[in-house]
């Protein structure tokens, strides 16, 4: 390690947290100054990364799970030389276009390894992060994957409901090399953390399977102690970091004060007097500077040396690797194996479930994608998530390609986003369509970040039957759609799902849910088109005798009602087309005349779908009929709540016939 004394490389980085904050008039000053000792033990002693290459596949991970303190990390991007965090951007922290935004996004800055801000997101998916790193290392030895991921969490972050599931999950794993940081300030925005706390974290973190200790997270020299020993642990590793909030500041020290404001001239002054700080702002003194770059340059020759080592393996492997880790490509049989899918599928048609449908589809592409790693929120039979060749992930065996998440939506969702953020596999995991809810924070920072995850999301109607409508979701499907960047596919048959599957998994860009039904669904595509038809979203299923006076439109379950309604229709001399709309979104993101043409310009539309009407006037018109639920569900067999509600095939030929006499 260099020779500058260690705590003015500390006192760099709050310094420069101080001045970014100052200038923007906002920011969160305080965790910066009270985990700046931390960081720089970690930085300087612990972390292997380099600044040259800040996407280096065996770096070690840095996730600051409390994103409010962004400044640490930008701080540190800096002085260790990280080019996408130049002066100028910490000069512009929290402004249009910079690169240094208000909480980190790993879209935007290179050496963000995840998205954070909301508060117990970076904990969860860390998780995820470390799974990887295991599951990796099983596969291709630990001479290529051999890194550890460290997280600096806060108060809040182990505050929040999904920190219990993911911490239980880490636990029961026995991630090893999972490492928190924890900035024990003991305040909260409110004031002092006894407000609304009382936990003792390391019991906590002890009973769910952690080795847990604390320390003064001041005392560089414990830290790095403490580190030390939680390298060598077998499970992973919790160190409570005793500190102060705001640490240096004169007044505002180890109270909310120093939390989410900037400190001002005055306290700003007499913070950087205290820490000896005698340089103006956004100064950094030529020596510490660097110092903290040849820590940045340090890793350097590890990156040379696992470079050599990745150059001469065997070359299958070598491959394998690039395509999945660094590249990150899909395998370029997916679209045949679709194709020849979906001609087995046409072949023999199968009136069963589009749950069941979906296992179908695992089941044939599981062999030609081994990145391919899925799992569910205890509901494995429900979610027919588990492919027959399937081995478990375990405690100790990392060699399996199926996690049981437990009963725990929002951490599964947040540990795939660590997982696909790592690299090197494609997570998909299930639960019932409902608990969307719980997982939609997970979700939302999915969708944000441009992470390419699959939700299989089961029961995604009325259609569950008995269960009731506490598991029967209504809203769900438009608050989905709402979500921008996230794809939402209902497929109605076998052959929708099998197209639904290949869109989600070529999709890298972004999230995908899978809505798929309980109950067993009529086939409604009689013939294997070599295009996908489900990629703009809809397509015309049957065309009208003629020139249509009605379109129906619908997705997933109710497309055999509009096929049924149709075919009355037609009987009785009225033209009439249907439409399946697999993706509403999707169809709505489309080109103006792409959109326009396949809506049509049929005088009378209606849309039916077992959910409510919102999102649908888009495709139909606020005059368009709709036929589906504005209500909550019922107790009772699939077949009558159809009834019950509504949502049958004469109701739709009700609602297009009495719109066309009124026209």
């Amino acid at each position: 390690m260099t020779q500058v004394d260690s705590s003015r490389m500390a006192n760099a980085i709050r310094a420069l947290a101080m001045d970014a904050v100052e200038k923007a008039k906002s920011g969160h000053p305080g965790l910066p100054m009270g985990a700046a000792d931390i960081a720089t033990v970690l930085f300087t002693q612990f972390l292997k990364f380099d600044a040259e290459d800040p996407r280096w596949p065996d770096r070690d991970r840095f996730i600051l799970s409390a994103g409010h303190g962004s400044m640490l990390l930008y701080a540190l991007f800096y002085l260790t030389g990280n080019e996408d965090v130049t002066l100028d951007q910490i000069k512009n922290f929290r402004q249009l276009d910079s690169k240094t935004p208000g909480h980190p996004e790993n879209f935007i800055t290179a050496g963000v390894e995840t998205t954070t801000g909301p508060l117990g997101q970076g904990v969860a998916s860390s998780v995820g992060t470390a799974l990887a790193e295991r599951l990796l290392a099983a596969e291709f030895g630990d001479d290529i994957v051999d890194h550890t991921t460290y997280v600096l969490c806060s108060d809040g972050d182990l505050m929040e409901g999904v920190s219990h599931e993911a911490i239980a999950l880490a636990g029961h794993l026995r991630l090893s090399k999972l490492i928190f940081l924890y900035d024990d300030n003991g305040i909260s925005i409110d004031g002092p953390l006894t407000l609304s706390d009382s936990v003792d974290q390391v019991a906590r973190f002890k009973a769910h399977g952690w080795n847990a200790v604390q320390i003064d997270g001041h005392d560089q020299k414990a830290i790095a102690e403490a580190i030390k020993q939680a390298q060598t642990s077998d499970r992973p590793t919790m160190i409570a970091c005793k500190t102060t909030i705001g640490f240096g500041a004169p007044h505002k020290a180890g109270t909310s004060k120093a939390h989410g404001e900037p400190l001002g001239a005055e306290e700003l002054a007499g913070a950087k007097k205290a820490l000896g700080w005698n340089y103006g702002p956004f100064e950094i003194p030529e020596d510490v500077l660097h110092a903290w770059r040849n820590v940045g340059r340090e890793g350097a020759s590890a990156h040379a040396d696992w470079r050599q080592r990745f150059e001469t393996m065997e070359e299958t492997k070598r491959s394998e690797f690039q395509r999945r880790v660094v590249d990150r490509k899909r395998p370029e049989v997916l679209g045949d194996t679709i194709r020849a899918l979906k001609e087995k599928l046409v072949a023999t048609p199968q009136t069963i479930a589009t749950r069941k449908a979906s296992e179908l589809v695992l089941e044939a592409i599981e062999p030609i994608m081994p990145e391919l790693l899925l799992g569910s929120a205890d509901l494995t039979p429900s979610n027919n998530t588990r492919v027959k060749s399937a081995k478990d992930v375990k405690p100790g065996d990392f060699s399996g390609r199926y996690i049981h998440y437990g009963i725990r939506e929002m951490g599964m969702a947040a540990a795939m986003n660590g997982i696909s953020a790592h690299g090197g596999f494609a997570p998909a995991g299930g639960t019932f369509m409902c608990f969307t809810d719980y997982a939609r924070p997970s979700m939302r920072i999915a969708a944000l970040s441009h992470t390419p995850v699959v939700y299989i999301m089961t029961h995604d109607s009325i259609g569950l039957g008995e269960d009731g409508p506490t598991h029967q979701p209504v809203e769900h499907l438009a608050s989905l759609r709402a979500m921008p960047n996230l794809r939402l596919f209902r497929p109605a048959d076998p052959v929708e799902t099998a197209e639904c599957w290949q869109l989600a998994l070529e999709n890298t860009t972004g999230p995908t849910v899978l809505a798929l039904s309980r109950q067993a669904l009529q086939p409604v595509r009689t013939t294997a088109h070599a295009d996908n038809l489900c990629s703009q979203g809809a397509y015309e299923l049957v065309a009208a005798d003629g020139t249509a006076e009605v379109s129906l439109f619908a997705s997933g379950s109710e497309v055999e009602i509009a096929v049924a309604a149709q075919k009355q229709l037609s009987e009785g001399g009225i033209a009439t087309r249907v439409v399946s709309v697999p993706s509403l979104d999707l169809l709505l993101l489309q080109k103006d005349e792409v959109r326009h043409g396949i809506i049509g310009e049929a005088r009378v539309k209606v849309a039916v779908e077992a959910a409510v009407r919102f999102g649908w006037d888009a495709v139909i018109g606020p005059d368009g009929g709709f036929v589906g639920m504005s209500t909550f569900g019922a107790s009772a067999p699939a077949k009558d709540l159809y009834k019950h509600f509504g949502i049958t095939a004469e109701a739709v030929v009700k609602a297009a016939t009495e719109r066309l006499q009124r026209n």
